[in-house]
């Protein structure tokens, strides 16, 4: 079992910074694959970014592609994703996803492969 706990989203201009954290309970977090979602009003869930259980593969959907990095400290049962260079496009909650598969581009880009999700946090960009 993971619980996921998301945090540092906001209301940020266009171009500015966000970093956003998921904190993650259970002593099984490194053997995870990670991911970020977003969801904006009257859309689908859409993959953002995924980190290996180790944090040696990730991936980026092309639209965030060079503005946003993800990364991990497993000794902290942390993901975090550092959201630059923001577009009001970037408007959105924010899920962070643990997998129990094995690193597949195919599959980490699936939200049926995630098994546990956090709450979200919302990420507005204003214009």
């Amino acid at each position: 079992q993971v619980q996921l706990v998301e945090s540092g989203g906001g209301l940020v201009q266009a171009g500015g910074s966000l970093r956003l954290s998921c904190a993650a309970s259970g002593r099984t977090f490194s053997m995870f694959t990670m991911g970020w979602f977003r969801q904006a009003p009257g859309k689908e869930r859409e993959f953002v970014s995924a980190i290996s259980y180790s944090g040696g593969s990730t991936y980026y959907a092309n639209s965030v592609k060079g503005r946003f990095t993800i990364s991990r400290d497993n000794a902290k049962n942390a993901v975090y994703l550092q959201l630059n260079n923001l577009e009001p496009e970037d408007t959105a909650v924010y899920y962070c996803a643990a997998s129990p598969l094995v690193w597949a581009i195919a599959a980490v880009t699936t939200p049926l492969s995630y098994r546990y999700w956090g709450q979200g946090t919302q990420v507005t960009v204003s214009s």
